[in-house]
């Protein structure tokens, strides 16, 4: 697997992980599947059922190459953004290959979840974790200024008709035989958990750092720690890599194309 998921807490406050790159090119061959439309496939992968196609389909190319890629006037933070939600994506299935994930969104700039998964206990769903996922150069400030205010919109249950759909369109992809009576049954204050997945530099690698990171976590999302999840990627330098990681995918996906044309 590219990613290695290492457990952190801050006791009392919250509880997460860092990852760690371990395969950059699988990783890129990932991001490229995802990218082109196959991100059951990726799936199928990340929880071991299955290995990746020799092929990729025939088509698809042009659409996967644009969210790649920063066109004339578009903004770099957005193709960023989508490739990091694709690498949380894939570090959601290593941190817990039962739950359902919602596959990342085929639009770099959307507005809505940035990510969604659904945990599981005997008795059914044990919660409903909502996810803030950003590649930034300034962590602290991007949590405090974008993260926290999403989160507290979510507490006072304001977006919960776009939760709710969120999780039901989840559902149908599952075994559930009634998912609108399941999410009808849901008791969302006790059932909602959070998410914030953040790029760091050197400043926020240390116990110490990642305490200042995520400082007020707990009187933003109130209750047990197990609602309040905090994951770090570490990077010397979050655009070039990002931007290094969009073009090795995009190679995959350009020399698939010239395969398909033989």
């Amino acid at each position: 697997m590219p990613i290695t998921i290492t457990p952190v807490a801050e006791k009392g406050c919250w509880s997460g992980s860092t990852w760690t790159i371990d395969h950059e090119d699988e990783l890129a061959e990932l991001i490229a599947r995802v990218a082109i439309g196959q991100s059951r496939t990726v799936e199928r992968i990340l929880k071991a059922t299955g290995d990746l196609p020799a092929g990729y389909p025939k088509g698809g190319f042009q659409g996967a190459k644009t969210l790649l890629t920063v066109g004339t006037g578009d903004k770099t933070y957005h193709r960023d953004g989508w490739v990091f939600q694709v690498i949380a994506w894939i570090a959601a299935h290593r941190f817990d290959e039962n739950a359902l994930i919602r596959s990342p969104q085929m639009i770099k700039a959307d507005k809505g979840l940035d990510g969604l998964i659904i945990e599981f206990d005997d008795d059914g769903i044990a919660q409903v974790v909502i996810c803030e996922e950003k590649a930034t150069e300034h962590p602290r400030q991007k949590i405090k200024s974008q993260v926290w205010p999403e989160f507290e919109q979510f507490e006072t249950g304001a977006r919960d008709n776009e939760l709710v759909a969120s999780v039901t369109s989840l559902l149908e992809k599952s075994n559930d035989s009634d998912p609108d009576r399941t999410v009808a049954d849901i008791l969302w204050n006790e059932k909602r958990a959070y998410r914030v997945a953040v790029t760091v530099g050197d400043k926020h690698v240390s116990e110490k750092g990642r305490k200042r990171l995520f400082a007020g976590y707990e009187n933003k999302v109130l209750g047990d720690v197990e609602r309040r999840r905090a994951e770090t990627l570490v990077l010397e330098d979050v655009r070039e890599w990002l931007d290094k990681m969009a073009k090795m995918a995009l190679a995959a996906i350009e020399d698939a194309e010239a395969d398909s044309l033989v």
